[in-house]
């Protein structure tokens, strides 16, 4: 975001007016239904059909950048698109990202391997333009009075995403073929149609932007900051693979951190055009709190990328009812948000809400922790359900909690820097979760085996001729059970007994997974208890309030 950009949403909306209510819906039609909506399903779509996509392509253990690509590229352009919007125009430069978006979603649904998949996710450089700029377009035709009602709906989209997503993705893994293509694919082109509608709504609707800036590219913090995220989620992925020690991890390592130093460099000398503007991080609670989100978003998107794996590989479910398996934690964060948008507004105290959504996502990750291959159903749905509720307490809040440490000049900077921290931590915590279950599987699953070895019904089926001539059992049977791990539908095959083992180590290298998701969230939650609790701006509520009474909504004492 620039600080033009700031300035702006602190100042009276000289445009607004002339937006009539009737048009200004249609407006966040395309942005919300369409434009945001999209780039937030991309999201969650494929987590349910990831499995078929990476069977059909023959690279499961590779799936971790199918979503890192997506995530790192758009947590990089979010920072972009602002200023961008703010010197060619909000309309030119959404249609752009529009257009971006759509060309990588036809790539993602013609890709013939997970390396080209993974290429083509980078569609992300899209998607960060569509979230970005959705508000900022908000803040140009809504008047500051009337923009938190809009900015409900826009919370509302990422939670209907989250329950549609997991569903949907599911659904077209699920089927064989769909109009003489693979149904998995459909999961990428269902987004042409969408996109161009949305497009074609704002090309026609959005004109009222305030006069644009003209100062130049922060082109020396955008290299810092690639020459900062792209070592450190490659070393983070290939780490298990190569080793923590070895000198190739480190050195990425190295550079990662050196690309930091010269991003945060970078910032300083940019000074009002940063990407980041280095004032806010002044503020303790704007950084203590982004370090919670940091840390949230790696949580649970780590542990939310293993959770379909487990019950699709482990559980045996299809793409279908693992989709279907999501909605408890779905209609968790639904049903949170419903109750914790109008506490925070009525009362102005968030600090109980963001602590007590915490502890429900730490017991739900230690009890994902304790999942095994006999472990029943029900339980993993309350977890997701305990997990779903204790989401939509925390991220309701969290922008809140961000912006109680912001200046008002920095304002749109700091909205913004909300989504990027999370989206951050979200993927780092994807590459770094996905690459510990892959780098601890192999061990477990070999384990699982030994001990086997006593077992009368594994004994017998290794011994039974008709059990060992088959081909899905052969996998099972091969030295080391990693043959595998690239392809899993021998697994909807193989014999139960021999395949017993195979699913107690895939879900015991998930536990790890879980519990060290947990221990992140615990930390986190230790981190938001620090600052002492800061009374919001007045809103829209508060300031009706004092115009009634004359006097300051109640601080928390």
């Amino acid at each position: 975001m620039t600080d033009t950009a700031n300035r702006r949403s602190a100042t009276p909306d000289s445009g607004a007016d002339a937006v009539d209510k009737r048009r200004i819906r249609l407006i966040m039609t395309g942005l919300l239904l369409l434009g945001l909506f999209m780039a937030a399903l991309d999201q969650t779509i494929i987590s349910a059909a990831l499995r078929t996509i990476a069977d059909d392509l023959n690279g499961l253990s590779e799936q971790a950048w199918a979503n890192t690509s997506y995530m790192i590229t758009s947590v990089i352009m979010t920072a972009l698109y602002g200023k961008l919007s703010d010197i060619y125009g909000r309309r030119p430069v959404y249609c752009t990202a529009v257009g971006v978006f759509v060309l990588g979603s036809v790539l993602c649904g013609l890709a013939q391997s997970m390396t080209t998949l993974a290429v083509f996710r980078g569609q992300g450089i899209g998607a960060g333009g569509l979230m970005s700029l959705a508000f900022a377009i908000l803040t140009d035709l809504v008047p500051l009075a009337e923009r938190s009602r809009y900015q409900a709906w826009f919370g509302a989209v990422f939670g209907v995403s989250a329950v549609v997503g997991p569903v949907a993705g599911g659904f077209f893994a699920g089927l064989d073929s769909f109009l003489g293509a693979s149904g998995w694919r459909w999961a990428f082109f269902i987004n042409v149609p969408i996109g161009v509608a949305g497009a074609l709504i704002i090309a026609a609707l959005v004109r009222v932007q305030p006069g644009r800036a003209q100062h130049k590219f922060d082109i020396a913090g955008l290299l810092a900051l690639i020459a900062c995220l792209l070592p450190l989620l490659f070393a983070v992925e290939q780490g298990p693979a190569w080793g923590w020690t070895d000198p190739g991890t480190l050195v990425l390592f190295g550079l990662g951190a050196v690309g930091l130093v010269l991003f945060s460099l970078a910032q300083k000398r940019a000074a009002d055009a940063a990407l980041l503007p280095t004032p806010m991080f002044r503020n303790p609670l704007f950084s203590v709190y982004n370090g919670v989100n940091v840390l949230v978003g790696a949580a649970v998107f780590g542990a939310l990328s293993v959770l379909p794996l487990y019950l699709q590989m482990v559980k045996g479910l299809s793409p279908t009812q693992a989709g279907l398996m999501m909605l408890p934690q779905t209609l968790g964060i639904v049903v949170a948000g419903r109750i914790a948008r109008p506490y925070v507004t009525r009362t102005g105290r968030y600090k109980a809400v963001l602590l007590s959504g915490l502890v429900l996502m730490v017991v739900a990750t230690f009890w994902f922790g304790v999942l095994t291959a006999d472990t029943s159903l029900w339980q993993t749905g309350v977890a997701a359900g305990v997990m779903g509720f204790g989401i939509g307490l925390c991220w309701q809040v969290m922008l809140i909690a961000i912006q109680t440490g912001v200046a008002p000049q920095y304002m749109g900077a700091g909205m913004g820097s909300f989504t990027f921290f999370r989206q951050i931590g979200g993927t780092a915590g994807i590459a770094v979760f996905l690459s510990m279950f892959f780098g601890a599987v192999g061990e477990k699953v070999a384990a699982a085996y030994r001990g086997a070895a006593s077992d009368p019904a594994y004994t017998a089926a290794v011994n039974d001729p008709a059990v060992t001539g088959q081909a899905a059992n052969k996998v099972l049977l091969g030295p080391g059970r990693r043959v595998g791990l690239d392809n899993s539908s021998f697994l909807d095959h193989a014999d139960p007994r021999l395949a017993k083992p195979f699913l107690e180590g895939l879900a015991e290298a998930m536990q790890t997974v879980f519990v060290v998701s947990g221990v992140m969230l615990l930390i986190a939650l230790v981190l938001a208890a620090v600052p002492k609790e800061k009374p919001p701006r007045a809103g829209r509520r508060f300031a009706g309030r004092r115009k009634e009474t004359g006097k300051q909504p109640a601080a928390k004492k």
